[in-house]
């Protein structure tokens, strides 16, 4: 976890995004352009999405930055809003990666484990922003690339997860999975996932693989409805490169996704390699609650009868995810 110290004399910027179709984002958008301006923090916005939430830059002070650059849409800023559920978050993660900028969710979607706050925090999270009352936390991520015929055709990362998957319904993938360079196991499946331990409460969980804390550097495997006496879920040691090769001459093609976002066609004969990303992803983090009150939250998790401290309990079964254990 890193510690935000204070900018230069450049000014303050931050960049919002937010998902512009849903009113209560748009609502929450404007309150934070508007606080957020209101105590001389530079907001950068998306053009298109400025035009969808019905902003004049001009009426601000300091005025509002538009971009039409998503790729480099966070240069200069110290950290990243993003407003709706952990898809809002993911694309921010996507349009954020290459220059590291921190990004801070709220959510307003269902679980929303990405999020750090949730929709009714919006004022205590615009303080903590404007006092810089945050810390950051580099997140594991994955570096993936994608051969056809031993050329490089595809790269990316991801911070979830990087899945093959089977293109057609009817029919099943045939893949052989490699670890380090040795082959495990041949598996006629609906596909492989390969996560991080962020990613281990995404699909990984509802593929049936072990929930891993963020602190454990790790990635997992979880085989997707496999024919086969081994097809367990598995976890590796982060400098492990998972290589998956969909095998040549079957009937059936795959396809590669990554974080549910990005995705390239995979023809027989095609080889994905997955490993730990050069670059992490960085998070903003609010409180320091346990990443196991975070599951009791967003999971609703029983744990009537726990008899710990009193003020644990109290904290646990009627406190905030904000306070601290």
């Amino acid at each position: 976890m890193t510690d935000v110290t204070t900018p230069s004399t450049e000014p303050r910027r931050v960049l919002v995004l937010a998902h512009t179709r849903r009113d209560e984002a748009r609502d929450v958008a404007r309150a934070f352009v508007k606080e957020l301006t209101g105590h001389g923090i530079v907001v950068r916005l998306l053009r298109a999405e400025a035009d969808a939430l019905g902003l004049d830059p001009t009426g601000y002070d300091p005025q509002i930055e538009l971009t039409d650059s998503e790729t480099d849409a966070s240069r200069g800023c110290e950290l990243t809003v993003v407003i709706g559920g952990d898809g809002s978050i993911l694309r921010a993660v996507e349009l954020t990666h290459k220059r590291l900028t921190p990004v801070l969710g709220v959510n307003l979607g269902h679980v929303g484990f990405l999020a750090e706050a949730e929709h009714e925090d919006v004022a205590a999270t615009i303080e903590a922003i404007v006092a810089m009352k945050y810390t950051t936390e580099d997140r594991l991520s994955l570096d993936v690339r994608a051969f056809r015929d031993g050329e490089l055709v595809y790269s990316t990362f991801a911070l979830n997860e990087a899945s093959v998957e089977k293109a057609a319904r009817e029919r099943m993938l045939e893949v052989v999975v490699e670890i380090d360079g040795r082959p495990l196991s041949r598996w006629g499946c609906d596909g492989v996932v390969c996560a991080t331990p962020t990613g281990s409460t995404a699909y990984n969980f509802s593929a049936g693989g072990p929930i891993v804390w963020p602190q454990v550097e790790a990635l997992c495997i979880v085989p997707l409805s496999a024919h086969a006496l081994f097809a367990r879920p598995m976890v590796v040691a982060p400098s492990s490169v998972i290589a998956i090769e969909v095998l040549g001459g079957t009937e059936g093609s795959g396809v590669l996704w990554c974080d549910g976002r990005r995705s390239v066609d995979l023809p027989p004969g095609a080889r994905i390699e997955v490993s730990r990303g050069l670059r992490p992803v960085r998070l903003v983090r609010l409180h320091n609650a346990p990443f196991t009150d975070r599951l009791v939250a967003k999971f609703g998790l029983p744990v009537e009868g726990w008899r710990g401290s009193a003020e644990r309990r109290r904290r646990l079964l009627g406190g905030s995810l904000g306070e601290d254990s």
